[in-house]
């Protein structure tokens, strides 16, 4: 910040005409009275064009949602976004933008300030990165089925090419056993491929006694220097859920952290009440948090866009299947679960709507 600096009228318009984002303001009327430079090109019009023009008449067609705009920015003074607006200009260019929008009081009067970002190529892009992903997943996919099918077919083959020729009732009965025993194999990694198959028992209860079940659990198989950290919110009331479900859940989760933390470290499980719980299409909702920490190395790039799909892990003997079966039985009670991760540092964000 520079001291005894006076910025002029010219000075603070050249800034604002050369952002790279297309800048506008707005009287109540949704009247333009100023744009920028990266304004007139983005909508492929001139600056004298644009001024004193309703804002409808800047395209041939746009989803932007300025009724919400009206209400939020302008008469509650709370900033509005929208990340994905369809627009047509007026020279036929079709784009999607990324609108934010302000309140702005100057001499008694409100405006608006509105901002725009054309996000064509970062949805291009954003598209792109997730079908590789989702590539990704689906050879690991295919490439653990494989390997977790042969070794059980081999079994049964084996098993099969001596009863061919085993005249003993005894020996015969061993290779009836073992194709039994490896086709109870092929059927249990069915059944877990495609998830729990019960609806939830739910009822109401206290999370934190289900938290401290967990903790028992994972003390059994904790080394001690491993620190387990309780940090609750015991203002929360009792939760509409199945018990013993959340509970495998974030047995699941610390379990995970515990083998990351090879050479020590915290874990800690912490429960909030979220105000802003959000589900595409649907408003915000008072919701359970349920967050599990760890300061171990962070969860590996190459799994950690497809950490939700069946068979991906990068653990030795791991099955891949434990985060895919925790997202089903959340996902049971309408809430889920994200993830963020970085060096020394892995949270799982649990979120559970309370019951209406």
């Amino acid at each position: 910040m520079l001291n005894n600096t006076h910025f002029s009228p010219e000075l603070l318009n050249a800034i604002w005409q050369n952002q790279t984002t297309a800048v506008m303001l707005l009287n109540e009327s949704f009247t333009l009275i100023y744009a920028n430079i990266s304004t007139s090109e983005l909508l492929g019009l001139g600056t004298k064009r644009l001024l004193g023009q309703s804002f409808d008449d800047l395209f041939n067609y746009h989803s932007i949602d300025l009724k919400r705009i009206a209400q939020y920015s302008l008469i509650d003074g709370v900033d509005c976004h929208q990340h994905r607006a369809d627009v047509v200009f007026v020279d036929s260019r079709h784009a999607k933008l990324a609108v934010s929008s302000k309140q702005i009081k100057y001499q008694g009067a409100l405006y608006i300030l509105l901002e725009c970002r054309q996000t064509d190529d970062e949805i291009k892009f954003d598209q792109a990165s997730n079908q590789m992903h989702q590539y990704q997943a689906a050879r690991n996919l295919i490439r653990g089925l494989a390997h977790e099918i042969k070794n059980p077919l081999g079994g049964i083959r084996g098993a099969a090419q001596l009863l061919q020729y085993e005249v003993d009732q005894q020996e015969r009965n061993e290779c009836a056993e073992l194709i039994i025993e490896q086709a109870d194999r092929l059927r249990e990694l069915v059944d877990r491929l495609l998830g729990p198959n019960q609806l939830p028992q739910k009822s109401y209860g206290n999370i934190h006694q289900t938290l401290e079940s967990v903790i028992k659990l994972s003390t059994l198989d904790n080394s001690d220097n491993i620190r387990l950290v309780k940090d609750y919110d015991p203002s929360i009331p009792d939760v509409y859920i199945d018990q013993s479900k959340v509970q495998q859940v974030v047995l699941n989760i610390v379990r995970n952290a515990q083998q990351a933390l090879v050479n020590g470290g915290e874990i800690k499980i912490k429960t909030r009440i979220n105000y802003q719980h959000r589900r595409p299409g649907k408003a915000p909702k008072k919701a359970l948090l349920i967050q599990v920490l760890d300061n171990g190395p962070g969860i590996d790039i190459s799994v950690r866009d497809t950490l939700f799909y069946p068979m991906i892990t990068n653990k030795d003997g791991g099955s891949g299947l434990g985060l895919s079966i925790a997202q089903t039985l959340i996902d049971q009670h309408n809430g889920y679960i994200e993830c963020d991760s970085w060096p020394g540092h892995t949270e799982f964000n649990i979120y559970l709507p309370f019951a209406d």
